[in-house]
């Protein structure tokens, strides 16, 4: 999974991709301080793979992993080149979700690119500079497949989906909001438009906000509001906080957290949302050379899973036999899972479910 963390100079990005990744990018008070992304790669917290580590004496422990791409801040004008903005507009579309980063703190003593604190206006900021560079892509789309009509080779159906994407877009609206059949979306999809992409918003709220309630937060409800419109989950963060918190060792963290009041780690609530967002879940293998999580789309069948390991498990693919996380650890050992009939043998047609512990059966 890969995470492209985006917004207006100076609202908090680089300071976020610090704490989340411990990657030590620059973060300065001026705009551009960013220009090539930085990229952090963080393992993904799951307790289950430690337990499975310690009742298999395994020898490796391997989690799923994020890639966080931290991207220069985008201006006013980007769609046309301001500040370098279609180097930086290149860079999301490569990612699988947008995480867009809005301040939602007043301070006199860091720079705000358009010179007054607005939730609303930035995210609309960048929101139109996505949309117009979608409305390129697609004005490029339309004639390629107008040139494939004439020819035969074109489907009507694609001209369709384009005229709604534009309409939409020409409306201000990114892509996202709007409801797509299975076949619109399966097209759209390898279109890698920007405004297509899931968007998590993450509101920066001042280090002193951290202990209100966000309902009376103005800013934060602003940025809410936004979200909801699109069917998009909100996030508040302080920024700030986090990277502090990163910067103590454990036993300090942990006493400045219940000072605070944070239960749940910036990185853990961000990595939350983010599966939530894309529909993922983890499946998980163990024995003694390796305890592993696997990450899939939800839904995915057991075939598919398995070539998630190795190609060769999809293509010879004859059975998986599948123990529930739980029963294995309430039973003590797979042997006496399957002697309580908890190892269920599953073909082609079983749908993974979330902590499944899975040995796969192939056959090349």
């Amino acid at each position: 999974m890969k995470l492209g963390v985006v917004g207006l100079p100076n609202v908090g990005k680089s300071t976020l991709f610090n704490a989340i990744t411990q990657a030590g990018a620059e973060s300065a008070n001026y705009p551009f301080c960013t220009i090539e992304p930085n990229v952090g790669i963080v393992d993904v917290p799951d307790e289950r793979l430690q337990v499975l580590g310690k009742l298999y004496n395994t020898q490796k422990i391997t989690p799923a992993q994020i890639e966080f791409v931290d991207i220069a801040g985008l201006v006013r004008g980007a769609s046309k080149g301001e500040g370098l903005g279609n180097k930086f507009l290149s860079h999301i579309r490569e990612v699988d979700a947008v995480v867009h980063v809005v301040r939602c703190f007043e301070d006199d003593k860091i720079i705000h690119v358009d010179g007054s604190v607005n939730p609303k206006r930035d995210i609309e900021t960048i929101n139109l500079e996505l949309i117009l560079a979608d409305l390129e892509s697609v004005v490029k789309y339309t004639d390629k497949e107008n040139k494939l009509a004439k020819a035969g080779a074109g489907a009507k159906e694609n001209l369709a989906t384009l005229q709604k994407i534009k309409n939409c877009l020409e409306a201000e609206k990114p892509i996202r909001s709007l409801s797509l059949t299975e076949d619109e979306q399966k097209y759209v999809n390898g279109l890698f438009l920007l405004t297509a992409k899931p968007v998590i918003y993450v509101a920066n709220i001042a280090e002193g906000d951290i202990s209100k309630d966000i309902n009376n937060l103005s800013l934060v409800q602003e940025v809410k509001k936004v979200a909801d419109s699109e069917n998009a989950e909100t996030l508040v963060l302080s920024c700030k906080i986090e990277e502090e918190l990163i910067s103590l060792d454990s036993e300090e963290r942990e006493m400045f957290k219940e000072e605070l009041g944070i239960t749940t780690s910036g990185l853990e609530k961000l990595i939350v949302v983010s599966y939530s967002t894309l529909g993922l879940m983890s499946y998980l293998t163990a024995g003694e050379k390796e305890v592993r999580a696997w990450t899939i789309v939800k839904g995915t069948k057991a075939p598919q899973a398995a070539g998630k390991i190795h190609s060769d498990f999809e293509r010879g693919f004859i059975k998986a036999d599948i123990v529930k996380y739980d029963d294995l650890i309430n039973l003590g050992s797979y042997n006496s899972a399957k002697e309580h009939g908890k190892v269920a043998s599953v073909g082609k047609d079983y749908v993974m479910q979330d902590g499944d512990i899975v040995l796969f059966k192939f056959n090349v």
